[in-house]
């Protein structure tokens, strides 16, 4: 096959590439180049999320005469020592069952200790959950109660009208659950080691709606930051996460079995997904997100354990991800069952991402999978104004599909991703993938197949 190695001018490229992709007979390689970054300009970074509120006042109250329910006077010390759990929950009672609205609020300049906790409701009316000081859970695994669960720490059951927000801190302290001899990093020649693994999730959201959760800063989380599961009607907004790039499963917002959630302007950085968003979650739109260094926005993993999962309607856009291991991701295991689509991914900025597009419906996260015939079905996902550059230790785009569900009705449009080093463009990678290229991409995608397959014409695929 013929390369294209001295194609060093911009006039030249377009029309070579133009070419290939009218699917001329021209056969095409990987080309190096050398003034290909004017091509065209790279979209730019969303505008930074706004600052949360430091401090809480009467006035500031969406509701100035709501009852304000203060931890102090339920008996809390708040010296980050004593343990002020039960005080949460008196305040957390008195108010759920005001005849009006309610406060409760953990002042500033305090830090409490809370064991892991239980709030449910549902209350007699909305409450405001206002956090202005610091919380934080026991530290690490030893310091954990043995009767108490260590999947969790604060859960929120059943909440129906809840906003929770403030200029505080909650400090996951997940240090030393990250140091357990049988977490993903700490495993040595394929072997995990035995014993508990359990971590727990810093907070949780469970068969609730109408909930509001904005301007708060959470770190270090010994598993999952926020995790919402059941839950419906949820605006996300002004969130900072931050946990260290090594620490494992710590996803900053997970979304399960939800619907009509709106995850915007935050900025995340954590040892795992960003956002991830598991089966049963439909219309789900996240926007103006800075996620990275991380794994990116990823749909998935779906299908464990030959499960059925349905994901339709996400849109992410608006949003950067940088120094990453993904992009925007969607990831599902053989033998899984149900499908993914009407996904679109729009205006994203890669900045030295590893895989900045993926598909991979051969997820596994050990070497002990066997090959199955059934897949979840990936089907109408669009990437439009994907721009970037990505770390050259991948492909910029990996689609492999299932060799018996293949993934169809793939769309690009505006594609632009090169090097972050170097001048050589990578091919990308398809397998068994089918779609449709709107508009010349860089590189060109020539391994996307055109039309729908066949296979699938007779076969009773489940789309949910």
């Amino acid at each position: 096959m013929d390369y294209y190695s001295s194609c060093g001018r911009y006039f030249v490229v377009v029309f070579v590439t133009t070419l290939c992709f009218l699917a001329l007979s021209v056969q095409c390689r990987p080309f190096e180049y050398s003034e290909f970054r004017v091509l065209s300009q790279i979209s730019a970074s969303p505008s930074p999320a706004p600052e949360g509120s430091d401090s809480f006042s009467p006035s500031s109250r969406e509701n100035s005469s709501a009852a304000v329910f203060s931890v102090m006077s339920y008996g809390a010390v708040g010296d980050g020592v004593s343990d002020d759990t039960q005080a949460f929950k008196t305040a957390w009672d008195n108010a759920c069952q005001s005849d009006e609205s309610a406060v409760i609020l953990v002042p500033k300049h305090y830090t409490f200790m809370i064991q892991s906790a239980i709030f449910t409701g549902p209350c007699k009316n909305g409450l405001v959950f206002q956090i202005e000081g610091s919380m934080m859970p026991p530290d690490g695994p030893n310091s954990w109660p043995k009767n108490f669960s260590k999947r969790q720490w604060l859960v929120f059951y059943r909440i129906n009208g809840m906003t929770m927000q403030g200029g505080g801190l909650i400090d996951g302290r997940g240090q030393k659950w990250w140091d357990l001899p049988c977490k993903p990093h700490k495993v040595k020649n394929g072997t995990i080691p035995p014993g508990p693994c359990d971590s727990p999730v810093a907070l949780r959201f469970f068969w609730s709606s109408k909930l509001i959760v904005k301007g708060l800063k959470i770190k270090n989380s010994p598993q999952f930051h926020f995790r919402f599961d059941s839950c419906h009607d949820v605006h996300i907004d002004s969130l900072y996460v931050k946990s260290p790039s090594g620490s494992p499963n710590t996803d900053g917002i997970h979304i399960e079995n939800s619907n009509d959630v709106q995850i915007y302007n935050s900025v995340i950085s954590n040892g795992d997904d960003c956002v991830s968003i598991g089966a049963g979650s439909y219309n789900v739109d996240i926007r103006n997100i800075t996620c990275g260094p991380s794994h990116g926005i990823s749909i998935g993993s779906l299908g464990i354990k030959n499960s059925r999962a349905c994901v339709s309607n996400i849109t992410v856009r608006d949003s950067v991800i940088k120094h990453s291991d993904n992009g925007v991701r969607i990831k599902t295991w053989q033998g899984g069952y149900g499908s993914v689509s009407k996904i679109t991914f729009d205006n994203i900025h890669m900045d030295t991402v590893r895989n900045p597009i993926m598909i991979d419906q051969y997820y596994c996260s050990n070497k002990a999978c066997l090959n199955q015939s059934s897949a979840v079905y990936v089907n109408d996902i669009s990437y439009t104004n994907i721009k970037g550059t990505y770390d050259v230790r991948s492909p910029p785009m990996h689609l492999a599909c299932s060799d018996a569900v293949p993934c169809t009705n793939l769309t690009l449009y505006d594609v632009e991703l090169l090097p972050s080093l170097g001048q050589r463009i990578l091919d990308p990678f398809c397998w068994n993938a089918y779609g449709d290229i709107k508009a010349v991409t860089v590189p060109p995608v020539f391994c996307l197949m055109e039309g729908f397959p066949q296979a699938l014409l007779s076969s009773d695929v489940d789309q949910c």
